[in-house]
């Protein structure tokens, strides 16, 4: 289906020719219950066109959804989109939209809203670069939504069905709000009941809801979806030990992460599915470029050549990880190590003769950080002891996850290196990672808001150039750039580890905690 998107051709026909030969949807095998999930960290919004964090994306996509998604392999498929039509000559994309969605408050969706909502993120979404080679659009009847191109882009789509910051479907009436303030009235399965900040977010069942029959089942964040919970809880429990212990009494049902050493006992236990993820995210600091000392590239280089990327990694995820040269994993088609010689030097003198050349006099330099996720706080330890061993000063700034994330996206002071891990991008491919590397929403705030013109150069390439292989070389390109520049530090890939009690069907471990087509056996 994906290969039908991207070569241009229409979507139409292959859509009624799967509804055809469905032989039965999914239908829940049982219907009720508060379905009460352990998540590790704060939500700083459910804006999902304006927040990038995983802790949003986790709650804000079972309760949106967009024209295009993801597949189970990453793949694009349509989701509020019937089906997709791209012009033969790449400059125009015709999307004819589900007939009989309606929103959380009963409203019917129909182009308007659509129309709306591009509106609304090419002003405020956090990767509305994506847009940069786009005219217009419009709604030629209630049923159609047309964009139009400046230019031919091979990787439109690609950008377009990405869930990373997603262009979701609202009500054209909430359409004009202010950043991280859009009200959560989407199309999904759920629909909000209560949000309180720092303590849980509630959704219900959307008894309104229209599931997607172009699929039998779900698949990725998009295929045919049943809420079969009648309520889920998503509850914020930061501290890993709480989270397991309300896993074995049963108060929890499922978890978002476990610690690595209590993995071995549970899997003994035939009340608890545990449930590994491989390659979760890639644990990074990112420098603030636009902030002494890091604004010097020699400072920048001089912390990157200390680094002992296995210290850093064994504390941060107990042992459970792999090193890792890249944006992206070795089994990615995209997959490079293109600027190795920058990863895991471990060289102490050559970090030192680095700092003389930068200037260094010693002043405070800010790891900024959380203890929400313990991966990046202990990371954020460790990179500071091997840096206080070259002579930085270096010191820890702890906040709440949602307060670290506002300030590395709203201010460019008060912060050198800020921690994070970066896991739904390198998952779904080089084109949503190197979007964290360009303006309006380069993580390592470029000096002046000027985009580095090497990457800039490398991601209008990715974005160009006609094939597969010629954009990976171009992603190689903007990699290698990132990594000479000391833009961004990658640490390595850990795995993260789920569970579920065994009484849960259904759930299966995704880049985000899928509720629908989840259900209690008893």
């Amino acid at each position: 289906m994906a290969r039908y998107v991207l070569a241009g051709a229409g979507l139409a026909a292959v859509m009624a020719c799967s509804t055809a030969a469905q032989a039965a949807a999914f239908k829940c095998p049982k219907v009720g219950g508060d379905f009460v999930f352990g998540q590790e960290a704060n939500v700083n919004s459910l804006d999902q066109m304006t927040s990038s964090t995983i802790s949003t994306r986790n709650v804000a996509m079972n309760m949106f959804e967009a024209l295009m998604t993801r597949d189970e392999n990453t793949a694009p498929i349509p989701d509020l989109a019937e089906s997709v039509v791209t012009a033969p000559d790449g400059m125009t994309y015709t999307f004819k939209l589900r007939q009989g969605v309606k929103f959380h408050n009963g409203k019917p969706m129909s182009s308007a809203d659509v129309v709306a909502s591009f509106d609304r993120y090419n002003k405020v979404g956090l990767a509305r670069t994506m847009f940069v080679n786009v005219a217009g659009w419009e709604a030629p009847d209630a049923g159609s939504f047309v964009i139009r191109m400046k230019k031919a882009q091979p990787t439109f789509l690609l950008q377009l069905s990405s869930f990373s910051i997603p262009v979701v479907i609202v009500p054209a009436e909430n359409a004009d709000a202010a950043p991280q303030q859009l009200k959560s009235v989407g199309t999904g399965p759920w629909q909000l009941v209560e949000f309180t900040p720092g303590s849980q977010v509630k959704l219900k069942r959307n008894d309104g809801y229209t599931p997607n029959t172009g699929f039998e089942v779900r698949t990725g964040f998009g295929g045919y979806k049943q809420a079969c919970f009648d309520t889920v809880t998503f509850r914020i429990v930061t501290e890993p030990g709480a989270r397991l212990a309300g896993l074995q009494t049963g108060e929890l049902h499922g978890v978002e992460d476990l610690p690595t050493k209590s993995v071995a006992d549970l899997k003994k236990d035939k009340n608890i599915t545990v449930l590994p993820l491989l390659n979760w995210w890639i644990q990074i600091a990112i420098p603030n470029a636009s902030f002494a000392p890091t604004d010097n590239l020699a400072f920048r280089r001089a912390v990157q050549a200390v680094m002992d990327m296995d210290e850093v990694m064994d504390a941060a995820s107990d042992g459970n990880y792999k090193l890792n040269v890249g944006f992206r994993y070795p089994n990615n088609p995209d997959y490079s190590d293109a600027g190795k010689e920058t990863y895991n030097q471990k060289n102490p003198t050559l970090a030192k003769k680095l700092l003389a050349e930068s200037g260094y006099k010693g002043q405070p330099v800010t790891l900024l950080t959380n203890k929400d996720y313990a991966s990046m706080y202990n990371a954020a330890l460790v990179m500071a002891e091997q840096m206080k061993a070259i002579g930085i000063n270096a010191q820890l700034k702890v906040v709440d996850w949602p307060t670290s994330v506002q300030m590395s996206l709203n201010t460019d002071k008060d912060w050198n290196f800020f921690f994070t891990g970066w896991g739904t991008q390198p998952a779904l491919g080089g084109l949503d990672v190197i979007q964290f590397m360009v303006q309006p929403g380069a993580a390592y705030k470029p000096k002046d808001g000027i985009d580095d013109p090497d990457i800039l150069a490398a991601w209008n390439e990715m974005n160009s150039v006609p094939t597969e292989a010629l954009r990976n070389a171009a992603f190689a390109k903007a990699q290698r750039i990132s990594f000479e520049k000391a833009l961004a530090l990658p640490f390595g890939s850990l795995t993260k580890v789920q569970a579920t009690r065994a009484n849960v069907q259904g759930y299966v471990p995704f880049r985000i905690p899928r509720m629908s087509n989840v259900w209690f056996a008893n």
